[in-house]
């Protein structure tokens, strides 16, 4: 019995053993900062200095990155990095990026939703026609009017996607703190 036990566990330690990661390869440390060789690659990549992948372009980055990860450190030794100031500059960005994040995200589920029918664009053309707001042909004028709807039906779409977040928040704001009478 305690040989099978022993045959597990030495089964369940090597079975254990090829799942872990494997060492990154490390291309960069400095201190206990570990940069990986792709990690390198994709921030040189995407750097001013990746315009041309010469070995000395490859050097000025890597000073660069060196120097950037030394005063970020310095930055986090003297504790700047829990500065409410930081903090707060660092929620903007966050909410920023987020927020524009999901908004291009929402644009793009709905590029796929807000077809426009040919039918849709003659008639939009035949009224500004009748308005006497174009002299255009309808061919000169296709790609405008139904960019221009498009545009109108993802922005009802979106409206009716922020009508619902808001349906289904609960929202309570306190004008008395906020807002002033004059």
């Amino acid at each position: 019995m305690k040989n099978l036990i022993f045959v597990f566990i030495i089964a369940a330690f090597l079975v254990g053993c090829t799942r872990c990661d494997k060492p990154k390869d490390i291309a960069v440390k400095i201190n206990n900062y570990e940069i990986s060789k792709a990690e390198f690659e994709q921030e040189f990549k995407d750097s001013s200095f990746g315009r041309f992948d010469t070995s000395q372009s490859r050097k000025d980055f890597l000073e660069n990155l060196v120097n950037r990860i030394l005063i970020v450190q310095d930055a986090q030794k003297s504790g700047l990095d829990n500065d409410p100031q930081f903090l707060r500059v660092v929620e903007k960005f966050w909410m920023q990026s987020l927020l524009k994040l999901a908004l291009e995200k929402k644009s793009n589920d709905l590029i796929g939703v807000s077809f426009v029918s040919d039918n849709v664009i003659k008639e939009a053309y035949e009224k500004i026609l009748k308005d006497g707001k174009t002299t255009k042909s309808y061919e000169e004028m296709y790609q405008e009017i139904k960019r221009d709807i498009t545009k109108l039906k993802e922005s009802q779409m979106t409206n009716e996607w922020l009508l619902e977040l808001h349906k289904n928040a609960k929202i309570h704001v306190n004008k008395d703190l906020i807002l002033k009478d004059k």
